[in-house]
């Protein structure tokens, strides 16, 4: 059976030009998806190289600014590339001198003591400041278990705010926040507004 949905995959891949994963659910089935979700294990059985003509959702990140920048980060901390777009977008609207009334500054609109904290030396530089705000993020997704919509929340409203609630927050801001980074996320990945994560 696998041999036939991987002949299959194989010979899909020749129009679609895109990656395509493997993995085993919880019952023993196969579960294929041209997603690399954060925290399932997944072998790609289709690669489709970076510079042939890939997906839109593809196309969609490489077109953004400071694409290459988030790109470094994403590779670096295991992060998708789409999420730290999603989180920019929401945060500063690609503003590399945006700062917040409540003194978050740059990008990702780190706050100092989370900058310093996650190595940053020079919070209005956008490198840096993505690679920490990538940096700040992964930890995030690893503290709740690889849910993204709990490690978007705890990146807007701290990590002790979502841990005592074992939820989103019930802060207006952030009961804002959550969906926005969601749906652009969903939409660099080339997903529908409902998909799970």
């Amino acid at each position: 059976m696998r041999k036939l949905i991987l002949a299959f995959f194989w010979l899909a891949a020749a129009t679609a030009q895109a990656d395509v994963y493997i993995s085993i659910d919880a019952q023993g089935g196969y579960v294929l998806s041209n997603v690399h979700r954060p925290g399932r294990h997944y072998e790609r059985v289709i690669s489709d190289r970076i510079d042939q003509a890939g997906p839109a959702d593809a196309q969609l990140i490489t077109g953004r600014p400071y694409a290459d920048l988030v790109a470094a980060a994403a590779l670096a901390y295991d992060v998708p590339q789409a999420l730290l777009h999603a989180l920019i977008k929401a945060e500063s609207g690609y503003n590399p001198k945006a700062r917040s009334a409540a003194g978050a500054v740059g990008l990702m609109q780190l706050m100092p003591d989370t900058a310093k904290e996650m190595g940053v030396e020079d919070i209005l530089d956008p490198e840096d400041n993505v690679q920490g705000g990538a940096r700040y993020i992964k930890r995030m997704l690893t503290l709740f278990d690889n849910d993204i919509t709990l490690a978007v929340a705890a990146y807007n409203a701290g990590p002790d705010a979502v841990r005592r609630r074992g939820a989103v927050p019930p802060f207006a801001e952030t009961r804002r926040y959550v969906p926005t980074v969601l749906r652009e996320y969903r939409k660099l990945q080339g997903l529908a507004d409902d998909s799970p994560l």
